[in-house]
């Protein structure tokens, strides 16, 4: 898929991009730029950057003006502020750890498309209400891992998933084996030592492994 940074993205263009998402935590603008790229070297370029520290939003910003072949996006938006502090900084996407309609509003106010989390039948219910059918499913293995997808692909035959929250490189498999997982979110591809370390080489090998990973057709 090409990506042109003119055009706004849907949810599913960045659910299929790649079989993983990064969830990355970044607390070095420095660690920005050569860990995309690193990334995008192995074949992962919808980069998940979560709001969980203070160097965030510039670590997007670095990504967003240095790194044209990544899509950056924001995690843990949890707020109508976190939406429009992360379109500044020039995210493209949105992923919430939950949802509500004012998360929803102002990521189409400010073109991002979102990933709204979700973890029961209800939060499914709501977020479909507003439009949404592309969701996060997190965390994903302490609300019932891939038993819970089998059982929603029954009433909820018309959503996709991004299951997030305890997927790793041994249970991603059979998270990617089933229908209604598009992707999966994985913190695996960016460990914190190797960032320390500035062991680019690392994370490129995890990102290239992640991008060969298979889902079902």
């Amino acid at each position: 898929m090409a990506v042109n940074s003119n055009t706004p993205l849907t949810a599913l263009q960045v659910m299929q991009d790649a079989p993983v998402i990064p969830v990355i935590v970044l607390h070095d603008v420095a660690h920005a730029v050569p860990m995309a790229r690193a990334l995008v070297a192995g074949g992962i370029r919808m980069l998940e950057v979560t709001l969980r520290t203070p160097q965030a939003l510039a670590c997007m910003a670095a990504i967003a003006q240095e790194v044209p072949a990544a899509v950056v996006g924001a995690g843990t938006v949890r707020s109508a502020a976190d939406a429009a502090a992360a379109a500044k900084a020039g995210a493209r996407f949105a992923v919430s750890p939950g949802y509500t309609r004012a998360v929803g509003q102002a990521c189409r106010d400010h073109g991002l498309s979102l990933l709204p989390g979700v973890a029961t039948g209800s939060e499914i219910m709501m977020a479909q209400e507003d439009g949404y059918t592309e969701l996060k499913f997190f965390p994903a293995m302490q609300a019932g891992g891939p038993a819970m997808l089998k059982a929603w692909s029954g009433p909820f035959f018309d959503v996709q998933f991004c299951p997030t929250g305890g997927v790793t490189p041994g249970n991603a498999a059979e998270f990617l084996s089933l229908p209604n997982v598009a992707c999966v979110g994985g913190s695996w591809l960016v460990p914190a030592d190797a960032l320390a370390q500035g062991d680019w080489a690392r994370i490129e090998a995890l990102a290239r492994e992640a991008s060969q990973l298979q889902r079902k057709p």
